[in-house]
C-alpha cells in the first residue's frame, strides 16, 4: 500500500504534540493511530516502526525551525546584525511553539544516544555549524561550538525557567515576553562583544 501524503502528513502533525505531552516512551503506535482515527495495522502502513514515525514527526517538528535558524544567521547584515537577528528569530520559535520546545526538552533529558543522533544528524547540524560560523566570526579567540551552546542556553533558559521565575523576585509580566527576552540576551551578547 503505498502511503498517502496526507495521511502521512497527518500522522505526524497528531503525534507531534502526544511526543510533546508524554515523551517517546509514553506514547504507543495504537496511541497515535488512535489520535489519527486510523487501526494500528494501516498506521504501520505508513512508518515500518516506533522509532520511524518518532524521527519522522521529530524532523518534521523541527525541519522548518532548523531552515529558518539557518536563514536568519546566514542572511545579509554584519556579524553583530545578524546575531540579534538570530537571538530575535530563535527566542521567537521558542515563545511561539511549546510542543517544539517540549520535545526539545524531552529529547536531552531522555538522553537516548541513538535518537539524539540521528537528531543531529538530520535536522542540527547544518543551524549549528551556522551559528558556529557567526560565533567563529564574532569572537575568533573564543570556542565556537560553546559559544553556540551558550547562545542556545541563554535562550532556553527563559522557558526552561518560566515555571519558577515568576515567584522570583523583580519578576514582571513583561519578562515572559518574547521581544522583551530577546533584547535582554542580544544587549548582553553585545555588550560583551563590543567590550572585547
Amino acid at each position: 500500500m503505498q502511503a498517502s501524503p496526507d495521511t502521512r502528513i497527518t500522522i505526524l502533525d497528531r503525534s507531534i504534540p502526544l511526543y510533546a505531552a508524554k515523551g517517546y516512551s509514553g506514547v504507543s503506535m495504537r496511541d497515535i493511530a488512535r489520535a489519527v482515527s486510523i487501526s494500528p495495522a494501516a498506521l504501520y502502513h505508513h512508518f515500518p516502526n516506533k522509532q520511524a514515525l518518532y524521527l519522522a514527526a521529530m524532523e518534521r517538528a523541527f525541519a522548518d525551525k532548523a531552515l529558518t535558524i539557518t536563514a536568519t544567521v546566514r542572511s545579509e547584515g554584519t556579524a553583530l546584525q545578524r546575531l540579534e537577528n538570530f537571538i530575535e528569530r530563535f527566542t521567537r520559535l521558542m515563545a511561539d511553539d511549546p510542543d517544539f520546545r517540549m520535545l526539545l526538552q524531552r529529547e536531552l533529558l531522555d538522553g537516548d544516544q541513538q535518537r539524539l543522533r540521528l537528531l543531529v544528524d538530520r535536522v542540527f547540524a547544518e543551524p549549528f555549524t551556522a551559528v558556529s560560523e557567526l560565533a567563529l566570526e564574532l569572537a575568533p579567540d573564543c570556542d565556537p561550538h560553546l559559544m553556540t551552546i551558550s547562545l542556545a542556553g541563554l535562550v532556553l533558559f527563559h522557558f526552561e525557567a518560566a515555571p519558577l521565575r515568576q515567584f522570583l523576585p523583580g519578576m514582571r509580566a513583561e519578562h515572559d515576553q518574547p521581544e522583551v527576552i530577546a533584547r535582554h540576551i542580544a544587549r548582553l551578547m553585545t555588550r560583551a562583544l563590543e567590550s572585547r
